[in-house]
């Protein structure tokens, strides 16, 4: 990570307790039921969205699990979702590229905007939408073939049998994700040989072979230990401003490190949108303060 900034120094706590025992009346007004209003940093409302989420809420069966979401994530960016576990962040995340769409009970209201076009309108191709963007789960899943089909595995599907288009792409996103220089001369081997974190990135890799509109993160690096983790977060520092990124993050420090923006979620709810510099040294609201100095979560 010598190349970014040195991280941001987070507010500072004593040891956890829980968020519905402490003094916090805004998250026992959401404990209890209730409804309340995130707190949105004016200035982002003014950038261009890649992705804007309108009055999102969504149920598995009877359970409501997402209430009321509003935001916009910037394009050329990085947002990440933050919260404790359980809050709804990968909930969120697999309801942009619809994969919640698979749960029999799942339902939704509201919409969202991809580049302007709905995601959830009635004539939407949800096979077409996904090809719109990238996702990278939180364990490397390869497919069995080699590396060099996994790259381009997204413009096969699509049609691509030019092999000079195919290698192009292959060394450009191999290259994209720092893996190039170390693959190079083993693209006909099985990916499933690579080390656990060359995996995570050979993912990324595919993710982006498509040039998708918005990369969909859901803890990339929770599966990884401490050198790859951060070979994955220097490449989505690498990444942002040619692609839109939307991360899920547990790791604190993470967030402060590689996002731009940062939204802090709680049992369903928006709490806080932020510049991630304001976020982690000065937020507006007591209650992110207390979940990222550790009070709670």
């Amino acid at each position: 990570m010598s190349d970014r900034e040195a991280p941001l120094k987070l507010v500072s706590a004593p040891a956890q307790q829980s968020a519905t025992t402490g003094s916090s009346g805004l998250l026992r007004r959401i404990a209890e039921g209730q409804r309340v209003a995130a707190t949105v940093d004016p200035d982002i409302l003014g950038l261009e969205p890649v992705l804007d989420i309108r009055s999102f809420n969504l149920w598995y069966g009877e359970k409501q699990a997402l209430f009321d979401i509003n935001f916009p994530v910037p394009k050329g960016k990085v947002t990440a979702l933050i919260g404790p576990s359980g809050c709804g962040k990968s909930t969120l995340l697999r309801c942009v590229n619809r994969l919640n769409d698979l749960v029999e009970i799942v339902r939704i209201e509201g919409d969202m905007l991809l580049n302007g076009d709905s995601i959830y309108g009635p004539a939407v191709d949800v096979i077409e939408l996904r090809k719109r963007m990238g996702m990278v789960a939180q364990k490397p899943n390869p497919f069995p073939m080699s590396v060099y089909e996994n790259v381009v595995y997204p413009l096969r599907i699509d049609g691509e049998r030019d092999k000079r288009v195919l290698d192009q792409v292959c060394e450009s996103a191999l290259q994209g994700a720092a893996l190039w220089d170390e693959v190079k001369d083993r693209l006909d081997e099985s990916a499933l040989g690579l080390s656990g974190g060359q995996q995570q990135r050979l993912c990324i890799a595919r993710a982006i072979a498509a040039e998708p509109e918005v990369l969909l993160m859901d803890e990339p690096a929770s599966a990884l230990d401490p050198i790859a983790t951060g070979k994955i977060e220097d490449l989505i520092y690498a990444l942002k401003g040619e692609y839109s990124i939307l991360i899920v993050t547990h790791n604190m420090q993470q967030a402060s490190r590689v996002s731009d923006y940062a939204a802090f979620m709680y049992m369903g709810n928006l709490i806080e949108y932020s510049p991630t510099g304001q976020m982690f040294s000065l937020p507006k609201l007591k209650e992110t303060e207390d979940y990222i100095s550790g009070r709670f979560g």
